[in-house]
């Protein structure tokens, strides 16, 4: 549910819709991580992680997977992807193959983070295309979020 005090169609603002999303995978035992494109302060997809039965099947990939059906198109180069933990190589890579223009993420990945934290994919100059970058939007929240399912994990 989206807090009163976000300004409507502002990073924050998708940031918490992701976040819900992270909770619905939370919710069906998945890892909490939760992804929305966006184009023009119109939602295309969002989607929450679904990797317990799909290695591939990251809240990132299966929003971008599922834009680009909304579109008709590869091509995201107009949108937006907020994502509540920091992409890896993987969803990196993918971004990067389907132009996104923009990444807006939470908390940082010190284990995997290919967006500034171990790697930088989706910067890197000698690839043929870059996106604009923003961490840390609403970071504690998303970071509390996985800090927590992790800590249950291990004590089950």
């Amino acid at each position: 549910m989206i807090p009163a005090h976000l300004a409507p169609g502002s990073d924050e603002w998708y940031m918490s819709l992701a976040l819900d999303e992270a909770l619905e995978a939370q919710a069906r035992g998945d890892v909490p991580i939760g992804a929305v494109v966006m184009m023009d302060g119109r939602i295309l997809s969002a989607a929450s992680n679904r990797k317990e039965r799909d290695p591939t099947a990251h809240a990132e990939i299966l929003a971008i997977r599922s834009a680009c059906e909304s579109l008709g198109t590869w091509n995201l180069g107009g949108c937006t992807l907020f994502v509540t933990v920091e992409p890896c190589p993987m969803c990196a890579g993918a971004m990067v193959l389907a132009r996104l223009r923009r990444l807006v993420f939470g908390c940082a990945d010190p284990r995997a983070g290919a967006c500034g934290t171990l790697f930088d994919i989706v910067r890197d100059a000698r690839l043929n295309h870059r996106c604009l970058v923003r961490s840390g939007v609403l970071g504690e929240e998303c970071a509390r979020l996985l800090t927590g399912y992790f800590q249950r994990r291990r004590r089950a």
